[in-house]
């Protein structure tokens, strides 16, 4: 770097004519030398210096160190000549060369393609010094990303021209590197598993190729390090010192061991909880969103939660700038904080304009009928994060941006909405493999979004090895703009069950209400036509007695509580559910069949719980025995995993699988995250379950509260086209002619 001075010392024995008593000669012009590809109006911007001023040895200095600090120069230097009584000023400038080249030796790993995209710099830039060596350390970061944590970058610049230049990135992969162990030193109070638990960067392990764990990356071991401290925090150490990370190689430098030193320092516990600034609510109000009590080891994630409860208080009565700020004044010698939380409640706004954008196909209506609030509308924080949640619910939109943007001067609050579409139309061929259809092939169009108004239409088929089905489904949820929504079928299908076939024919009707932003209800009228068909000579009585022709007109009225945050992949919330079909309105089939169902969702940071409840009842009426078909079978992946389908229920005298007439289900789930950029995660479960019939004489069946169990594992993904689920599932009380365990997968919903 060259910057170049000229000293008013010079100036005034070069032009001792222009200098009188303590004045300083005149500017008369100022002029840029050197300017190649640099507008000069850019440089010009920077320099404070005025034509007509006397000239300033501290504005020079200053100007070049401003024109210099734009990054696009080598050398800046001012030189000063007479110039019409006064002086002409000169900024003359060498500017850095152009890069016209940019090459990449010494990869092997990774081609110069999956590198560059990594790179920001490009041919034609400047070659600053600065932003070389930034791009070699986003290459370095890829490579540690991917575990090699010995790579080295070293950037070459080599001189094509005067105003030219090459660039050339050297580059030494080196070997991967994995984490052999991670050990914890000076740790008292918080054992090495639960420090281990909240970290990112985790030992190597069998399954490190699919988590991209089991490497070191700085950044991520940063991270690491606040989340150690955040640790510590929650559970009343204010004091805690948590040092960088140090790193040992082994001899053949395969494996690196990283130690994390800790200081722990004392407990501190609350000594006491107030409140300043607070008018609108008094301090009982507040006192009912704490959560922290005094006597009780500090938590630093207890103070968000009380700080964020306390702001919902102020958000969801209006209170759009409330904030809350707390201030900790710890004691050393007795070990307690004192917390004052300082609010600032600001005033209250209303909803003012609400806008949308990105939507290209769907119409304004369909999104703004999904937000929870209206223009003129007090602002409601909870209303808003409920109104992003039912416009991405509509599954209409790759991202959804939902901003607030206060308007203070008139105490209104924008809702500024955008979205970018994705496709809704999908026209799919393809087959597949199931545990219980073996080979399935699937033909299926379908639009979830038809006309941008919201309506959904489906025309498919699925031929597998035990079921053949064809459908037609047209619903639209807006009937008349209006929040019930008509939704008709029409399908056959065939399916072959162990000791008889079924083939029928029907269609559907249902007409539903959304009653509240969470409960809505739902009457649905079905008729259908049923055959059972090739009925083996050795059925059972049960099953000889229902071959023939039946048919079926019933009604079924429903009845649905859904407050999940996302209908794909909910992470808390809950699904609780109640229906009862009764079929008698004419035909040959006269049966009640219900089911609660209940699916709760917890959130545990990064990871969630699923537990879930069903009870089902099914019987004849007027005499009629329960259709066949209408029975409850349980086992499968939908109801419990690693039983074959029907398993866990009654047996006929064959001792083939007949479904039950009541059914009890529960399913527990923990879900974790593997690549969160492509969606996907594992779970592990437990299921528990059954079917009973203790009413027909030929039917052997367990007694009403004996379950059937599995566990298992799994992965779960949110593919560009729908979900996929993978489960192994092992039976924990295997009965003779059953399998140990069982894989199986499923396309396009989830639990």
């Amino acid at each position: 770097m060259k910057i170049r001075l000229i000293s008013l010392i010079f100036i005034l024995i070069a032009l001792p004519a222009l200098v009188y008593a303590e004045e300083f000669p005149v500017i008369n012009s100022i002029e840029i030398q050197g300017l190649k590809r640099i507008e000069e109006s850019a440089v010009k911007a920077k320099i404070t210096q005025k034509a007509g001023e006397p000239i300033s040895q501290e504005k020079t200095n200053e100007d070049i160190k401003a024109i210099y600090k734009m990054g696009y120069f080598d050398d800046v230097r001012a030189e000063i000549e007479p110039f019409e009584g006064g002086v002409k000023l000169i900024y003359v400038i060498k500017e850095k060369p152009t890069i016209i080249k940019i090459d990449l030796q010494g990869n092997e790993e990774f081609d110069d393609e999956k590198l560059r995209e990594k790179l920001t710099i490009t041919t034609g830039a400047i070659a600053d010094a600065v932003l070389i060596q930034d791009n070699a350390n986003k290459l370095k970061d890829y490579y540690e990303e991917e575990g090699y944590w010995l790579a080295r970058i070293v950037p070459v610049v080599k001189t094509v021209s005067e105003h030219e230049v090459s660039l050339t990135y050297q580059i030494e992969e080196g070997q991967k590197v994995k984490i052999k162990k991670i050990q914890i030193e000076g740790n008292k109070a918080i054992s090495a598993g639960k420090i281990k638990g909240v970290m990112e960067t985790k030992e190597w392990w069998l399954f490190s190729f699919i988590t991209s764990s089991g490497y070191y990356q700085k950044t991520r071991m940063d991270m690491d390090i606040e989340r150690t401290r955040d640790l510590y925090f929650n559970n009343g150490y204010l004091k805690v010192v948590v040092s960088d990370p140090e790193i040992q190689l082994t001899e053949d430098k395969q494996k690196m061991t990283i130690t994390i030193p800790v200081s722990e320092g004392e407990l501190f516990s609350v000594s006491s909880i107030e409140f300043r600034g607070n008018t609108v609510f008094g301090d009982d109000e507040i006192k009912k969103k704490i959560t922290m009590a005094t006597g009780k080891p500090f938590s630093k994630e207890s103070l968000r939660k009380d700080i964020m409860g306390i702001s919902d208080l102020y958000s969801e009565n209006g209170y759009a700038l409330i904030t809350v700020t707390p201030d900790l004044e710890p004691d050393d010698t007795a070990r307690l904080v004192k917390i004052t939380l300082k609010i600032d409640e600001g005033e209250k706004y209303k909803i003012g304009r609400i806008e949308i954008s990105g939507n290209t196909k769907t119409r304004d209506k369909v999104i703004r009928r999904e937000v929870r609030l209206d223009e003129g509308d007090t602002f409601n924080s909870s209303l808003i994060k409920r109104s992003y949640e039912k416009i991405n619910n509509l599954n209409y939109f790759e991202t959804v941006d939902l901003s607030p943007k206060p308007r203070p001067e008139e105490k209104l609050v924008d809702l500024d909405i955008k979205v970018k579409e994705r496709p809704t139309g999908f026209f799919s061929i393809g087959g597949g493999y199931s545990s219980v259809e073996k080979f399935i092939a699937m033909i299926e169009l379908t639009q979830g979004n038809l006309f941008g108004r919201g309506q959904y239409m489906k025309i498919g088929a699925q031929l597998g090895g035990r079921t053949t089905y064809y459908d037609i489904t047209f619903r639209e949820p807006w009937l008349f703009d209006k929040p019930i929504s008509l939704s008709t079928n029409i399908y056959k299908t065939q399916r072959d069950y162990i000791e008889y076939d079924k083939d029928a024919i029907g269609f559907g009707i249902s007409l539903g209400k959304r009653f509240t932003d969470y409960w809505s209800g739902s009457v649905a009228y079905n008729f259908e036509n049923a055959k059972v068909t090739n009925v083996a000579d050795d059925a059972s009585v049960i099953i000889q007695d229902q071959e023939g022709s039946r048919t079926t007109s019933s009604v079924t009225p429903t009845m649905v509580r859904d407050s999940r945050d996302n209908y794909l992949d909910p992470s808390r919330g809950s699904r609780n559910s109640l229906y009862i079909t009764y079929a008698g309105l004419g035909g040959t089939n006269n049966f009640v069949k219900g089911e609660i169902d209940s699916a709760w969702y917890l959130p545990l940071g990064p990871t969630s719980f699923m537990l879930r409840g069903r009870l089902g009842y099914a019987s004849g009426i007027s005499g009629k025995e329960l259709p066949l078909y209408e029975r409850f079978y349980v086992g499968g992946i939908y109801t419990i995993r690693g039983l074959g389908f029907g398993e866990a229920g009654p047996r006929d005298s064959n001792g083939d699988e007949i479904g039950g007439l009541t059914q009890l289900i529960f399913n527990a789930e923990f879900l974790f995250p593997l690549v969160s950029d492509i969606k996907l995660k594992g779970v592990v479960f437990f299921d528990a379950g059954n079917s009973y019939d203790t009413e027909s004489a030929d039917v052997t069946s367990d007694s009403f509260g004996d379950l059937r169990y599995t566990a298992g594992a799994g992965l779960r993904w949110i593919s560009p086209i729908g979900p996929v689920r993978i489960e192994w599932g092992y039976n924990l009380d295997r009965r003779p002619g059953e399998k140990s365990s069982r894989f199986e997968f499923a396309f396009g919903t989830f639990f």
